[in-house]
């Protein structure tokens, strides 16, 4: 019976053995987790898996390995490496321990494992405190400060109460500022003083053997926060407007305050007892930060859909602490519609509008006023009952000189006649065809200027030195009754671009300067003889508002031949 037995242990060993290199999903908590003991210390280390409740095993059996080994830790109570339930104890730790040691979870479908590294120092010199394996601790000034001496769970339980020394800087603490508590040391009013280096000892008997336990701990004192009360950097006690159904979110900065002393209330309630009926408002909690030493703290207020009751209440944040409070609220309203923007564009539709309007007229006023002209000046022969007699008095210059006075006589005589009267409708009085010869001059070119709406002046720039122009009475005459007696417009041609005025009269550079001049561009052409291209557009504008035939009728009229030019002689 007992061979049957010892051999169904054997099987089982070797079952187990076989199935350690099976597949298994490797959890990597914190990669390989480390940890660090004193040579000759023991040390226990626990399978976390064992306590992760993702993990349904059921009948289960948790081995440990050193990392590469095939062999599990026995759980051998005389072993110097055993497992102990779900730990791996070393009795004590040597160098030769460092490495990789892994612990598997297995049952008959399913196989986990995890890691851990170990590693096992040595004090230099026989030195008490080894600061590089220290684990760093942080108190403040002016407070009563705690001190841990960590990972002392399974040496102190019901069978091993043994007292915690502690130790600063390898000498006995006796400070009565310094109490022993369980495994903490308690420092009343700690000062810049207490910062340096502690260490804890603990006795440990296991089979009749006793094992010292220590841990060093590096102190970090520093100055305790100013003791005030909490600040709320918003919101700053005002209202928000938002729009029914919509969702919002507020923030309440704090500083000065720990989480659960900072919270939202409505109407004097918690806001998840208030809206614990509705989903719809409720508190989100940020995470904290530091910033130069300071904790910075946000609760949000969450107001999935708004409705009419929210514009009733007042929702308060409130931060506490030891040292006062600090309290801000924030009101909702109904958003008022935002015109400005309606407004800016009417204004930018109206002001380019408008600068599209005047640039049309810039460009087009002549068309446009002679379109107008074409719909609302009487459709008559008749003249108009101004008492005029002529709509324009023509004055041009006259010479010898035939080679420059071809061109001239053309246009006066024969192409200004043909488009202002056949074409248009006017009644011109041309000095030199219209005037009886004998008849005094001055007396003639008076009577008939007082006579005309216009005074058109044709202006020749290779004459311009030697015409009779500036010499003639007529020139005076014109000229007197145009600008002071008659008040009658001029209208300046030139026949030819002029670009010095300076041998011209004064009265012909003030018109000039006044009105301007319309310039022909000695174009014969038959198409030039129509009354819609733009010199003659450009003379009917400066004309007076007279007219016998349509516009639309002057597109339709017979293309005019030039008559032979007819030479005057004056």
């Amino acid at each position: 019976m007992k061979v049957t037995t010892l051999f169904s242990c054997s099987l089982t060993t070797v079952f187990l053995s076989s199935i350690k290199a099976d597949h298994c999903n490797v959890y990597n908590l914190n990669s390989k987790l480390q940890h660090f003991v004193l040579e000759g210390q023991p040390l226990a280390i626990n399978c976390l898996l064992s306590k992760m409740p993702n993990l349904e095993f059921g009948e289960h059996s948790l081995t440990w390995y050193q990392a590469g080994h095939h062999t599990p830790v026995l759980e051998d109570p005389h072993s110097r490496i055993q497992q102990q339930a779900s730990s791996i104890w070393f009795l004590p730790a040597v160098l030769e321990d460092s490495g990789s040691y892994e612990c598997a979870i297995r049952n008959s479908t399913h196989c986990s494992k995890m890691y851990v590294k170990l590693t096992v120092f040595r004090n230099s010199n026989g030195s008490c405190f080894n600061a590089k394996f220290a684990i760093p601790q942080s108190v403040y000034t002016s407070t009563n400060s705690k001190i841990v001496c960590p990972n002392l769970n399974d040496f102190r339980n019901e069978n091993h109460l043994l007292p915690v020394l502690w130790y600063k800087d390898c000498k006995l603490i006796k400070d009565r500022r310094f109490q022993l508590l369980d495994n903490y040391l308690m420092i009343a009013n700690t000062t810049m003083e207490d910062q340096g280096n502690y260490t804890c000892h603990v006795p440990f008997n296991y089979m009749g053997k006793q094992y010292n336990v220590s841990r060093d701990i590096s102190l970090q004192v520093t100055e305790s926060p100013p003791r005030n009360p909490p600040e709320i950097f918003s919101p700053r006690n005002h209202s928000v407007e938002v729009k029914l159904g919509s969702n919002i979110i507020i923030d309440c900065n704090t500083s000065g305050a720990e989480v659960d002393h900072v919270f939202w209330t409505v109407n004097d309630s918690y806001i998840d007892h208030y809206y614990k009926h509705s989903k719809n408002v409720f508190e989100i909690y940020e995470k904290e930060i530091f910033l130069q030493g300071k904790s910075f703290l946000t609760v949000r207020l969450n107001i999935s859909k708004v409705s009419d009751k929210e514009y009733e209440n007042v929702f308060v944040c409130h931060a506490l602490n030891s040292f006062g409070q600090a309290v801000a609220h924030v009101m909702l309203r109904h958003k008022v519609p935002d015109f400005r923007g309606p407004l800016i564009g009417i204004f930018v539709v109206g002001f380019l509008l408008t600068t599209a309007t005047i640039l049309f007229y810039t460009f087009f006023k002549v068309d446009i006023v002679l379109w107008y002209r074409s719909f609302h000046c009487p459709f008559t022969s008749k003249e108009v009952s101004d008492g005029k007699t002529y709509d324009a008095f023509v004055l041009y210059p006259t010479t010898n000189a035939v080679a420059y006075m071809y061109h001239l006589d053309n246009f006066v005589l024969n192409l200004l006649p043909e488009v202002l009267e056949q074409q248009c409708g006017y009644k011109l009085f041309i000095v030199g065809r219209d005037d009886i010869p004998g008849q005094a001059v001055v007396s003639i070119t008076e009577d008939t200027i007082q006579q005309s709406r216009r005074l058109m002046i044709i202006l020749e720039p290779e004459l311009s030195s030697c015409s009779r122009l500036e010499e003639t009475s007529e020139q005076h005459i014109a000229m007197y009754n145009a600008l002071v007696h008659c008040g009658i417009k001029v209208i300046l041609i030139e026949m030819e671009k002029i670009e010095d005025y300076t041998n011209m009269p004064e009265s012909i550079k003030y018109i000039k300067q006044k009105h301007g001049a319309i310039q022909w561009k000695k174009n014969f052409a038959e198409e030039s003889q129509l009354a819609n291209t733009r010199f003659w557009k450009n003379v009917r504008y400066r004309m007076p508002p007279r007219r016998t035939v349509s516009l639309s009728e002057i597109h339709l009229l017979p293309q005019v031949h030039s008559n032979p030019v007819m030479t005057i002689t004056r």
